[in-house]
């Protein structure tokens, strides 16, 4: 019995010492560094286990055995944690340092621009053409309430929550620039103001012009004169569904709808397209000049005037260089 006791207890020290030699190992394997020679994506798409992501770990080379990643990432309490997203995994990086990785979230960004002066149908599809962003948008949001910005999204952000964020940031700069305008706008809400940026962004796209434009039409309705803007005609025409690719016809000049500002008094109903943080200041802010026109110049911005007869000078000027284009 002696004999048979001592071979056990043997045998368990044995064993004892292989299992200790054995979780060593594993330890040491679990925090040395790892087999990628140069850093690697990994996608964990949602629902994924802790042996899904093991698998795409290993199958992208980023860890070398599976098991001891998954018997790490239980032993520390971190099997359940893992958080789906587009990963950069670095070169040499242990299984403790992925393991960080997935649990913190930290996906890769990816950035989304959406440009000055689109119309929201506009934004919507190049949203819906983002293939990185997931879901459906249910519905066109409000023109004029996304803010144009570049925006930093995981893979898999939902299109429906970027429009969201866009909505908020226009509302926050909205609010910010109507509480510091001028006191003796002829705007009587954050809306029409909104409304008369919206027409300032698609007149200019020089930055040193927006505040003099704003000055134009803000004396016009001062004045009780129509806009008479033509991108406010062309957004009656086609609702915001993309542009003209050509000059407008006299027959759409005088054909009435609700945005025609050559045929109604002062603003139109709703902005005609996304308008910046600066076309919204200056909207709110716009320079103290006399100008009541403004045309085309020839070199990508335009040519204010202070009278009819020196507006239509400069029209005849621009018409030259149309022709001279032209030819």
């Amino acid at each position: 019995m002696r004999h048979l006791a001592a071979n056990a207890l043997t045998l368990l020290v044995v064993l004892g010492v292989a299992l200790a030699a054995a979780v060593g190992w594993g330890v040491r394997s679990f925090h040395a560094p790892g087999p990628l020679e140069a850093p690697a994506t990994v996608i964990l798409d949602k629902g994924d286990s802790l042996a899904v992501a093991s698998r795409k770990l290993a199958q992208s080379g980023a860890i070398s055995d599976p098991l001891i990643f998954r018997l790490g990432a239980r032993y520390r309490g971190d099997a359940g944690r893992l958080r789906f997203g587009e990963y950069e995994i670095p070169a040499r990086a242990s299984m403790a340092q992925i393991l960080d990785i997935l649990v913190s979230g930290r996906a890769v960004q990816h950035l989304v621009t959406i440009p000055e002066g689109l119309t929201s149908w506009e934004v919507v599809q190049r949203l819906n053409a983002a293939e990185i962003l997931s879901g459906e948008i249910a519905e066109i949001p409000e023109e004029g309430s996304l803010a144009p910005d570049t925006y930093a999204v995981a893979r898999g952000e939902s299109r429906a929550a970027l429009i969201a964020r866009m909505q908020a940031a226009q509302e926050r700069i909205l609010q910010e620039a109507w509480a510091a305008r001028d006191k003796d706008l002829p705007l009587a809400s954050p809306r029409e103001a909104l409304i008369l940026a919206s027409i300032i962004e698609k007149e200019t796209g020089v930055p040193d012009e927006r505040r003099v434009v704003a000055s134009v039409f803000v004396n016009r309705l001062r004045k009780g004169m129509r806009l008479q803007t033509d991108p406010t005609v062309v957004y009656g025409l086609t609702q915001g569904r993309g542009g003209l690719d050509r000059g407008l016809r006299r027959s759409e000049l005088a054909k009435p709808t609700p945005w025609n500002t050559y045929l109604i008094d002062g603003l139109p109903p709703t902005p005609i397209a996304n308008p910046g943080r600066e076309s919204i200041f200056a909207a709110v802010q716009p320079a103290r000049t006399e100008f009541l026109y403004f045309v085309a110049d020839g070199s990508g911005g335009h040519a204010f005037a202070r009278t009819l007869a020196e507006h239509n000078r400069n029209v005849a000027r621009w018409r030259r260089i149309e022709r001279e284009r032209a030819d």
